[in-house]
């Protein structure tokens, strides 16, 4: 599952796009590569992820899933504007509408609005990240204080890069206050092995997912990363790039 980031909600104008051509390709790369995006509403109390499924230039009309539940989409249709965030080309996507409504789109439920007329794209990134696997999910270990005694979470992986991870909280019990830190964490990269690490929450998100259930995204940043370990997580970083070229290209 790949997961949209926030962007962040600093001046952003010299990443504005206004040409209705680019707009469009954007969006139709979000479309064909199968991307899932972050459907945002209410400053982000409620985030739902959806994918686009239409695209209609000539009618101006863009068509994405609707969120799992009558209430869910009611909430987003009255909603004053709904925000979508995605990736694409690991370049982050950010748009926006005022004016959402219910369809049905090939007999299943669906959000239909208007192309918008801008457009955010955005690199951000300090360091280079790539989804990991989710058919062999790699798994965090981080011990935890869990009612009163220490208990090793053991939370799939998002994402990673050489400054940290994303990882999902499932059951939500993990304590995710921004600049929490869990010292002893362990990674078990496949063909690079177990490396300790240090892990800093940055972020959260409450996502609901299109089958209906909750889940949260925990953004961890890695702290004092020794030299040893980075080069592991590079090489783990390099191994996957391989596999996903390979797969790309028909040959893996």
């Amino acid at each position: 599952m790949q997961i949209s980031p926030t962007l962040g909600t600093e001046n952003q104008s010299p990443y504005q796009i206004d040409s209705r051509r680019e707009i469009v390709s954007l969006l139709k790369g979000l479309r064909d590569s199968n991307q899932l995006i972050s459907m945002v509403i209410h400053n982000g109390s409620e985030v739902f992820i959806t994918s686009i499924l239409d695209i209609d230039d000539a009618n101006n009309h863009i068509i994405v899933d609707a969120a799992p539940g009558n209430l869910a989409n009611q909430r987003i249709v009255e909603a004053p504007r709904v925000s979508f965030e995605g990736l694409l080309d690991k370049i982050g996507i950010q748009f926006s509408s005022s004016e959402v409504v219910q369809i049905t789109f090939e007999d299943r439920p669906a959000l239909q609005f208007g192309i918008p007329i801008n457009m955010i794209r955005l690199q951000r990134r300090e360091y280079y990240r790539i989804n990991t696997p989710l058919s062999t999910p790699i798994k965090a270990s981080i011990p935890a204080e869990i009612d009163g005694k220490v208990d090793v979470l053991k939370l799939s992986l998002v994402d990673i890069s050489c400054g940290g991870i994303a990882i999902l909280d499932e059951k939500k019990i993990l304590d995710c206050t921004i600049g929490k830190s869990y010292e002893h964490c362990k990674l078990d990269l496949p063909g690079v092995g177990l490396v300790e690490i240090v892990l800093q929450v940055r972020n959260h998100q409450e996502l609901v997912l299109l089958n209906g259930k909750s889940n949260r995204r925990i953004g961890c940043q890695f702290i004092n990363l020794s030299n040893a370990v980075l080069s592991h997580i590079q090489r783990y970083i390099m191994k996957l790039e391989r596999e996903r070229n390979a797969k790309m290209t028909g040959i893996g």
